[in-house]
């Protein structure tokens, strides 16, 4: 019998197919914090990057201890706090990309649990998001917001890490829903310099080794051709952060300037 896709599954599986089908190497998915440098410009720069060449987009919800992150998008979530950005007001910039590409929210666990796994859920099916990243949420912890997740057809993707051990990997990876968000490196976001590809193809292929979705290589991609390797590796999905966070807050037009950026990652990757 064939396996039945959830709503937000299918609609992820289907971008990075079509990527693929286009000739795209692997799928670009640029990352937005929702509310920085402020809620009318996040939401332009959000259409920017669909119109720009994106195949999902991922949006993050500010917090104020974001422990995965490095200090571009750190600074960027405590600005968009500042300016009054909330968790509701950031799921809203989901609703007009929903219907051109899926939007995955990253968001940290104490604001989700504040308000329920439950609630939580029903709101990112209301703004019709695809998929759900919690960075700080452990695989002991999971079952609970998969399962509702589950229920409104919410893909609920996991992390791994080059130090996450080969059982764990293995476990989460048997769980995941939509992608495997694979870190390239250890520590937080932001860009890095030159890496060691036989150690990013390491990286992938182990990942890769243990999961039936496709694999999204994401912290420390700031460069177009960064973005190629991590293709050139075996990802079937490339994450941008940082570097278009920073032009966000650096540009006089934030939304031209991530555009034009995001447009070299589409090139190096097609």
């Amino acid at each position: 019998m064939a396996e039945t896709l959830s709503p937000g599954v299918e609609r992820i599986a289907r971008a990075f197919a079509a990527a693929r089908a286009r000739g795209r190497r692997a799928a670009l998915m640029p990352y937005l914090m929702g509310g920085f440098p402020d809620l009318e410009t996040s939401r332009a720069i959000a259409l920017a990057y669909a119109e720009a060449g994106a195949d999902l987009i991922e949006l993050g919800v500010p917090f104020s201890d974001p422990l995965a992150d490095g200090p571009v998008i750190h600074a960027a979530g405590t600005a968009a706090l500042r300016a009054g950005a909330t968790v509701e007001a950031v799921l809203e910039l989901a609703r007009p990309l929903a219907g051109r590409v899926p939007v995955v929210v990253m968001c940290y666990a104490n604001p989700i649990a504040i308000r329920g796994n439950e609630r939580f859920a029903e709101a990112l099916l209301a703004c019709g998001a695809s998929g759900l990243i919690v960075p700080d949420l452990p695989l002991e912890e999971a079952p609970a917001l998969r399962r509702v997740c589950d229920e409104r057809g919410i893909a609920l993707v996991p992390l791994v890490a080059p130090t996450t051990p080969e059982e764990r990997l293995s476990r989460i990876g048997a769980d995941a829903r939509g992608f495997l968000y694979t870190v390239s490196l250890t520590g937080t976001t932001g860009e890095r310099g030159a890496r060691d590809p036989d150690e990013l193809r390491a990286t992938v292929a182990r990942a890769c080794a243990h999961t039936r979705v496709p694999v999204a290589v994401g912290f420390g991609i700031g460069l177009p051709e960064q973005a190629r390797q991590a293709a050139a590796a075996g990802a079937d999905g490339v994450i941008i952060g940082s570097r278009l966070v920073r032009a966000a807050g650096e540009a006089e037009d934030p939304a031209a300037a991530v555009a034009e950026l995001l447009r070299g990652f589409s090139a190096a990757l097609s």
